[in-house]
């Protein structure tokens, strides 16, 4: 048996880290983002509001097979295994069991091992980057030159982070400027990731605008960056990185490609640091680091002894508290808490599913709900998101369209007290309103041809251009009684400090091109100011119809 396992070691590592992620996706449900990137693979795009498209057609090839969260997260799985065996090829093979000792310490590569989630899909292209580039870089061709072309591009499509892994490598071998494949390669990527970028044109750059200006920005607590700090220790752990970070920090890269895993590493870490001044930083933002981390700690213990041992103990706990965490979310053992919430959202849509039958029913503010709602329910759903809140990709999906003049249920978890009706689910009570006809207009867009505004008077002059679909414009001209209410809201950051009516109806909006004279209050304090205009219509939260203009006074 012993002799078996030193011979097929390789085989019987692999097998069983894709079985068990295997066994994990088809017995755990779905946290809130897989269902809403599931609902990403009902719409097929070459982008999305908050991503690139991969995770979307990741998802749709899985769930083409099995019609159950095993079909969503199949693919990711298979991902998952081939991500840990591209690494292990940028190492030096003399230890396979060092290799197997780290990757098994590393809490994260086990969880995104079978999670339907855009950092599964880009820790392996993040691998198969630096395969590609060891290769380029050995022997600059025009097979290689492709390849690595491919690489970049559809680790672009897989999330905006992959652009830091490129940057990085690019400024290790300054080098690379000089050659004419690397300006080839450089076109490749163009040419395959144009309709991603046309995409992106065609919306007016929202993700680029989202992610860069708006998702992260408030005002800077120490604790942001004390708790980034703590939380990439414990991302490359639990327990491990204690070990792995500093050995990784001291090794002394060889070549090329280690000299390029070293700038990533120390970049990506940077970058996301001095992101800590400016908002809240989440913690898996730098998952593309935790392929260096582990090539580069790896090659630094490989001839170090005396730092082997304390990594096997280390390992062996980190491993016991993995497997122990991997099972409480299967079964049914132990309190629960909002990890494990995360983890139970089947019996919550049934429950409101119940309630609410065959009727529709719309989320105030929540991709997430709305999207578990839907996977679990197999009832379409639309989040209902307020101007005040931020955006999802159900502001661009005709989710709210679909349902415009039909009977929904508006649910709500907050305020709850405000609904004529609510529901007690396993996670909480859920508040709900009957609508006999919904009549959201999140649809209509008001363009504001000004970006910002820098002034010294109160007064703001704006230039609104409506857009109004088909189906909305057919839906005012029929519904007169329906006379949503023109709202303007002036926002410091994410609070709103004024909002007010002015009083233009969105049936005055349809019917014309005009300009607005918008009052600002004097006694508002200097300082830049928000402002973003919403039709506010029944009783329903005022809803996004502009994109943020920018005042400075």
């Amino acid at each position: 048996m012993n002799l078996f396992f030193q011979k097929h070691h390789r085989l019987l590592f692999y097998s069983s880290w894709l079985l068990l992620a295997l066994a994990q996706s088809a017995s755990t449900e779905l946290i809130a983002d897989e269902a809403y990137y599931w609902v990403y693979s009902r719409f097929p795009a070459w982008g999305y509001f908050d991503h690139p498209p991969m995770i979307a057609f990741i998802i749709k090839s899985g769930y083409a097979i099995f019609h159950n969260e095993l079909g969503v997260r199949l693919v990711c799985a298979l991902l998952s295994t081939f991500t840990i065996l591209i690494t292990e090829s940028l190492t030096e093979r003399k230890n396979p069991f060092l290799f197997y000792t780290i990757v098994l310490s590393i809490g994260v590569l086990q969880i995104t091992g079978f999670l339907a989630v855009p950092d599964t899909p880009l820790l392996f292209f993040t691998a198969l980057f630096f395969y590609t580039y060891r290769s380029f870089i050995k022997n600059t061709n025009w097979k290689n030159t492709l390849l690595l072309a491919i690489a970049i591009s559809l680790l672009f499509y897989t999330k905006y982070h992959g652009l830091l892994i490129v940057l990085f490598t690019f400024l290790s071998n300054f080098k690379l400027f000089t050659r004419w494949q690397t300006w080839l390669a450089g076109f490749f990527v163009l040419i395959l990731y144009s309709p991603h970028l046309f995409w992106q044109w065609d919306h007016d750059w929202v993700s680029f605008r989202y992610h860069l200006f708006e998702s992260n920005v408030s005002g800077y607590k120490f604790s942001y960056t004390t708790d980034y700090l703590l939380g990439q220790v414990l991302l490359a752990g639990p327990l491990a990185g204690f070990i792995l970070f500093p050995a990784a920090l001291i090794y002394k890269a060889k070549n090329q490609t280690e000299k390029a895993l070293k700038f990533t590493l120390i970049g990506v870490y940077l970058i996301f640091l001095i992101s800590s001044f400016r908002g809240k930083v989440e913690v898996n933002w730098t998952m593309p680091a935790i392929i260096p981390l582990i090539v580069l700690s790896h090659q630094f213990i490989l001839d170090k002894i005396s730092w082997i041992k304390p990594l096997k103990i280390i390992a062996s706990v980190s491993l016991l508290l993995i497997i122990a965490a991997r099972l409480y979310l299967v079964v049914d053992i132990g309190p629960d808490n909002s990890t494990r919430g995360r983890f139970r959202n089947k019996a919550w849509a049934k429950t409101i599913a119940e309630k609410t039958g065959d009727i529709p029913v719309v989320f105030y503010n929540s991709y997430q709900r709305a999207s578990l709602f839907w996977f679990y329910s197999g009832k379409p759903s639309h989040s209902h998101n307020s101007y005040s809140d931020r955006k999802s990709n159900y502001n661009f999906w005709p989710t709210e369209s679909n349902l415009l003049g039909k009977e929904v249920f508006i649910a709500d978890i907050y305020g709850i007290n405000t609904f004529l009706d609510s529901v007690k689910t396993k996670k909480g009570w859920v508040g709900l309103s009957y609508d006999s006809m919904y009549a959201a207009l999140g649809g209509v867009k008001l363009l504001i041809k000004q970006k910002s505004i820098d002034l010294d008077s109160a007064y703001v002059t704006i230039d609104i251009t409506p857009q109004i679909p088909g189906e909305y414009y057919s839906f005012l001209q029929s519904h007169h009684k329906i006379n949503g209410m023109l709202f303007v809201g002036i926002f410091k950051g994410k609070d709103i400090v004024k909002e007010f009516n002015l009083e233009i109806t969105a049936q005055e909006i349809a019917k014309q091109r005009s300009s607005f004279d918008i009052s600002i209050a004097r006694r508002l304090p200097r300082g830049r100011y928000d402002i973003r205009l919403g039709i506010k219509a029944k009783n329903y939260l005022t809803t996004h119809n502009s994109e943020t203009l920018h005042v400075d006074f």
